[in-house]
């Protein structure tokens, strides 16, 4: 995917300042200076065990963290997980998190209820027929799943899977979407299917991401910018042309240069 297909930036998003997270005398993340904007795909790459989902958690609030966590404007950081996900800041998880069982619109329904799964399991038990929600049935439209409401999730391919996680996170208020590791398990043309349906999503209106993923090919040809950890620091922010060849994230991370093959 070429730069120039990329969308422009608009006001708002999600930007930390001095981020850190100590466990005990270990610092997992330091001072951590980030900016995702609307419009934007930007990556956070860097080796395993750099601190890369511990800077997830600390922004989504489920690991105390100091420093300041704005979204779209507004200070963030003294909210719980849950408050935050009302302010519209969203997240996937690295482990599956759908429910086999349920359908793909029962599993995005499961985020609209005040009660979760335990509310949409007494309605199906109770033989309580609610009306589709609309936000659902636009979230899934929005990932390319429009048709599938009725499908059991454990029947989907693995990347449709992944596409219903994303829709769960889209329902509702969604200011800022972030995904970690949305490709593990995936093959090549998935991962890039996947990307284009990320990139498609954003480039629409869609939120701002802040992607997290091993795979580079996946990661340097969809994002708009890329940030590098290394030991719980950052120690490359730039362009994904930049990050290609920079010698410290070469010397981290890439092992050797890579070639950008976007036609």
């Amino acid at each position: 995917m070429s730069t120039d297909q990329k969308s422009t930036p608009r006001s708002g998003g999600l930007r930390t300042t001095g981020l850190t997270v100590r466990y005990g005398g270990n610092v997992a993340n330091e001072n951590i200076d980030l900016e995702v904007l609307p419009g934007q795909i930007v990556g956070l790459i860097g080796p395993n065990g750099a601190g890369k989902t511990t800077f997830v958690d600390a922004v989504t609030g489920f690991t105390p963290a100091e420093g300041t966590v704005e979204l779209a404007g507004e200070r963030i950081d003294a909210m719980r997980p849950h408050l935050r996900r009302r302010r519209g800041l969203s997240r996937t998880w690295q482990a599956g998190e759908l429910f086999g069982n349920l359908t793909v619109e029962q599993n995005v329904v499961v985020a609209t209820r005040p009660g979760g799964l335990g509310t949409v399991v007494r309605d199906l038990f109770g033989r309580r027929r609610q009306e589709t929600d609309p936000r659902v049935a636009k979230a899934l439209q929005t990932v390319g799943l429009a048709g599938f409401e009725q499908k059991l999730a454990r029947d989907l391919a693995l990347g449709q899977q992944k596409l219903v996680g994303v829709a769960r996170a889209l329902v509702g208020r969604c200011e800022l979407l972030l995904l970690d590791e949305p490709a593990a398990g995936l093959d090549s043309s998935e991962s890039m299917e996947f990307a284009d349906r990320m990139r498609t999503i954003v480039d629409d209106g869609g939120p701002g991401v802040l992607l997290i993923d091993h795979d580079m090919s996946l990661v340097l040809s969809v994002c708009d910018r890329v940030y590098v950890l290394e030991f719980g620091k950052l120690i490359f922010a730039g362009t994904p042309e930049e990050a290609r060849t920079d010698p410290a994230v070469v010397a981290a991370y890439l092992g050797v240069p890579m070639e950008n093959t976007d036609a």
